[in-house]
């Protein structure tokens, strides 16, 4: 459990990775992303067969985690122009790529849909610009979804997509059904809250909207995509700080594929039935190493401060999971209720409060739970962000490096330092 944990990462080889990497990196595991993968295609599979994955690339898009959903076959959902040229980087076809989001960049859009991608339309100027497109290219055939918005019943007025219930939807598909050159391909929704309770009522609402749109317009879209907010594997102590009474990816299968299956049982137009999941992939395949610099007693309270910060781990207030790779044992101290703190200026910057154990100044701390959102959003505030490296299997290898550490320069590149006014 412990060498799992820690991605083979000791006592006896922390010298050596920390003199090639430096004090503070984030650990990738390709084995554990790609079995998240597989485990939950299968999982939808189960219960309805032409199931496949949209990876969510704002997620975490080092582009290991993308060319292991495309070596697999999934697709890659975008949601900027950002994103799209790095799915294009990464070896992704227009094809086999699913663009969402509130805003689109019109010129990359436009190129976008000409080369035979999928656009899901947020709203009715979207629908608009994408029109144009279509009049100013009358032999192409651009391939379009719409993002429906209705009442999970989880609480959240959604801002994303088009209400189902309002004019401007049913206006936009009378509109699709009578323009020649665009096709109604795919029908989406977004909804952020990560409990499969919801994801029963999120399928039939999706269904009620393709059962219309086929008896009205005669149009039977090829996709059906359920978004994302699926949550991922957690240990029993994570789930229960976060109120998680989750059983795991399965779950959310269960409520949603299984009823799809059901729908289109015995029809012979089985659409394909696409998730779009980030976390669920990509928070349980990385950790991240950070050294203690300093212990200090303040007014009673013990603080371990390291060379990281809860920016680096995209979780405030929050224990992830914890392991200790002690460098001297002989220097080490029990402690009692000791929070480790990170390197800024905030007050709030705790990586892990209320450790009860041995430690030392020198010694490494690694969290878990760390590929969700984190190395993404982490900003060049005080400090650039940190290297990556990979450990396939927890067999540390010479060359393991996947992102090096930023510089300043990398920081500065884009200001114009010379310039004085």
């Amino acid at each position: 459990m412990a060498e799992n944990f820690t991605h083979g990462i000791n006592e006896e080889n922390i010298g050596r990775l920390t003199e090639q990497y430096g004090n503070a990196f984030y650990i990738f595991n390709p084995d554990r992303f790609e079995g998240n993968y597989l485990n939950l295609l299968n999982d939808f599979k189960t219960f309805y067969e032409n199931s496949n994955i949209a990876y969510s690339c704002k997620t975490n898009y080092l582009p290991q985690c993308l060319k292991i959903v495309l070596k697999n076959g999934g697709y890659a959902e975008v949601v900027s122009d950002m994103e799209l040229e790095i799915a294009h980087l990464c070896g992704f076809s227009d094809h086999k790529i699913i663009w969402n989001g509130p805003i689109k960049e019109p010129k990359a859009l436009e190129g976008f849909l000409l080369s035979g991608g999928l656009v899901n339309i947020d709203n009715g100027l979207e629908w608009n610009l994408i029109k144009g497109i279509a009049v100013s290219n009358e032999d192409t055939k651009l391939r379009i979804g719409l993002r429906c918005n209705y009442d999970t019943g989880d609480g959240v007025a959604s801002r994303f997509g088009i209400d189902i219930a309002s004019n401007e939807f049913k206006d936009i598909l009378h509109q699709i059904s009578e323009q020649k050159n665009i096709e109604l391909v795919s029908l989406q929704c977004h909804f952020a809250k990560r409990k499969s309770k919801y994801w029963e009522k999120r399928t039939l609402e999706i269904l009620k909207v393709y059962d219309n749109i086929r008896k009205q317009f005669s149009i039977s879209p090829q996709i059906i995509d359920l978004g994302g907010g699926i949550s991922g594997n957690m240990s029993e102590s994570f789930k229960s700080q976060i109120g998680s009474t989750e059983d795991g990816p399965k779950k959310f299968a269960f409520n949603s594929a299984r009823l799809v299956n059901d729908f289109f049982n015995g029809k012979d137009d089985k659409p394909l039935l696409l998730t779009e999941p980030g976390t669920a992939l990509a928070a349980d395949s990385m950790s991240v190493l950070f050294r203690v610099e300093n212990i200090k007693c303040v007014r009673g309270k013990w603080i371990a401060t390291v060379n990281g910060s809860q920016k680096n781990i995209s979780m405030n207030g929050l224990n992830p999971p914890i392991h200790i790779i002690h460098t001297n044992l002989d220097s080490c101290q029990t402690y009692e209720n000791l929070d480790f703190a990170g390197y800024t200026c905030i007050e709030s910057d705790y990586l892990y409060q209320h450790y009860n154990g041995k430690l030392a100044v020198g010694d490494f701390i690694i969290l878990d739970y760390c590929g969700s959102y984190s190395l993404v959003s982490k900003p060049p505030f005080i400090k650039p962000n940190i290297p990556v490296i990979g450990i396939p299997g927890n067999k540390v290898s010479e060359d393991a490096l996947l992102k090096r550490e930023e510089t300043v320069e990398d920081i500065l590149q884009s200001y114009y330092i010379d310039r004085d006014f």
